[in-house]
């Protein structure tokens, strides 16, 4: 499983808490977590914007500085944690996105049509916000008072862009720097991997950029 995978890679890197999130899963989900040394949350609620909601609402309870977002499929490279984190816990930065575009990609490891999906989403948020964001990768670390400032409502496809324009809209301090990036070490992506979430994601993306420039 590439959950188990991925939070193999993750202790020793300055991490106090690792959650997980427990999308609806039937796979085993929480006990690989658990078994891993992670915390569990329960949102049976599909939607990668509703699981990292459920996450941000745990962390109500749970105190921490700065919260970490990452996929569990294997394709985050661990390695670059760190240097997300740096440049807020140097007080340089509120928000810290991790670029692919930027970083080093395994050949298959982002499919053409994400890569031009990125590209038209990060071109619409300079044209309407005039931020220039080189991609919408999901490894990304903000600072506790910055998430609560934005206040993050996508539940599915739109979490992504909808952080990067909330954080330009409310003068976030923004950094991007470049991240390795893999193939997923299992599985296919319920996204980029089918016609039908790509065109879905695809949509809501656009139209979260749009609905935001015109309530603004």
């Amino acid at each position: 499983m590439a959950l188990g995978y991925t939070l193999k890679g993750l202790p020793d890197r300055g991490i106090d808490t690792i959650l997980v999130v427990d999308n609806g899963s039937d796979d085993g989900t929480d006990k690989v977590a658990l078994n891993n040394g992670a915390a569990v949350v329960s949102e049976p609620k599909r939607g990668y914007g509703q699981a990292c909601l459920a996450g941000i609402e745990w962390y109500r309870n749970n105190p921490v500085d700065i919260i970490l977002f990452m996929d569990a499929d294997g394709a985050d490279d661990p390695s670059d944690l760190k240097r997300l984190l740096a440049p807020i816990i140097a007080g340089e930065a509120d928000f810290v996105l991790g670029s692919r575009i930027r970083g080093r990609k395994e050949p298959g490891a982002l499919a053409p049509h994400a890569e031009w999906g990125n590209r038209l989403a990060v071109f619409l948020i300079r044209l309407f916000f005039g931020y220039k964001y080189t991609d919408l990768g999901p490894f990304r670390a903000i600072r506790r008072s910055a998430l609560e400032e934005i206040m993050m409502a996508d539940k599915d496809y739109g979490w992504t862009c909808e952080m990067q324009v909330k954080a330009v809209i409310n003068g976030v301090r923004i950094k991007e720097i470049p991240v390795s990036y893999r193939r997923r070490k299992f599985g296919k992506s319920k996204v980029s991997g089918t016609v039908k979430g790509t065109a879905l994601a695809g949509w809501k993306i656009i139209s979260t950029v749009i609905r935001l420039a015109f309530i603004k």
